[in-house]
């Protein structure tokens, strides 16, 4: 028999996903966000509590959007203390 503790049980992340569209508009989970306030007051909730109890943050551009769309959602996370921020689908960019 295995002595200690086991270890804790694992609990799947929770998933926040950030698209942005080709024309710059922001999505938080699907629901589209009017201006950059609304998704920094959304950010700055995600960041509340120590990094482990963050969620996980994916940002899912378009491949057509400008790229200081893209920017400023990843400089406002930063700012704000988002710990874990990914970019997702980054495969539609190889050519």
């Amino acid at each position: 028999m295995p002595a200690g503790n086991p270890p804790p049980p694992t609990r799947e992340p929770v998933v926040v996903t950030i698209d942005i569209d080709f024309d710059g508009t922001v999505l938080w989970n699907g629901e589209a966000l009017p201006d950059r306030p609304t998704l920094e007051h959304k950010l700055a909730q995600a960041a509340q509590g120590s990094p482990a109890d963050q969620p996980e943050v994916h940002i899912r551009p378009n491949k057509l959007v400008e790229y200081k769309s893209v920017a400023m959602v990843l400089a406002s996370a930063q700012r704000l203390g988002v710990a874990k921020t990914g970019m997702v689908g980054n495969e539609q960019f190889v050519k």
